[in-house]
């Protein structure tokens, strides 16, 4: 099952999420964790590219051509299907994490709205000032999230520093995407904390609840 390895903050999200669109979002989820599990896994970078170029081909085909049996993939086929685009932003922006020598502000900046490109799709319906202010909310979470996860402390701050320039000003987060609010919530705690895990102490799940209940 595609929650089988969620880390709670993502299954937290998908409950404070419509019905409608937990499988779409779970399917985003997953193939990000892929990605980057991959991209971790990969001890020369070319190698890595090898491995994100099957996943973009795969994407690249008609549905009925791919092959079956990755629960990923079987997932994104069914709840993508004709939005592979966003999803094709988010293989590169993994990849460009994967060659990058050192992780700059722009790179840091191009790879987080990359990883976020999805949710922009699944907002269009609710406009553009929309769109933009749940992008903006998604690119808090890639940041805040890949953040707590990286070793090295000036990368970190290169994290954080992408992570919080990011101006929700335009729109808010309709309450079909209340799970959203609730990452980007959590995100900014982790970022003022320094980079801690999401859900890390009590307050998290204190900060995850109230933002679930009121979106704020």
């Amino acid at each position: 099952m595609l929650t089988a390895e969620m880390p709670p903050e993502q299954a937290m999200a998908l409950a404070h999420s419509h019905a409608s669109l937990r499988l779409k979002m779970a399917a985003w989820f997953a193939l990000d964790r892929r990605l980057g599990q991959l991209v971790a896994k990969s001890s020369e970078p070319m190698l890595g590219q090898m491995r994100l170029a099957w996943w973009r081909e795969a994407l690249g085909r008609p549905v009925v051509e791919r092959p079956s049996g990755d629960a990923t993939l079987d997932a994104v086929s069914m709840h993508w299907d004709g939005a592979e685009e966003a999803l094709l932003m988010l293989v590169e922006a993994w990849e460009e994490l994967l060659v990058a020598d050192r992780l700059s502000n722009e790179i840091a900046d191009r790879f987080c709205k990359g990883r976020a490109e999805p949710i922009r799709h699944v907002a269009e319906r609710y406009g553009a000032d929309v769109g933009a202010r749940v992008h903006a909310a998604a690119v808090r979470w890639a940041a805040g999230d890949a953040a707590a996860h990286v070793s090295d402390g000036s990368e970190r701050q290169v994290l954080i520093a992408v992570g919080t320039a990011q101006s929700t000003r335009a729109g808010r987060i309709p309450q079909d995407l209340r799970g959203l609010a609730v990452l980007e919530a959590l995100a900014l705690r982790s970022m003022k904390l320094g980079g801690r895990p999401l859900m890390e102490g009590r307050g998290a799940a204190l900060v995850a609840l109230r933002v679930g209940l009121l979106g704020r």
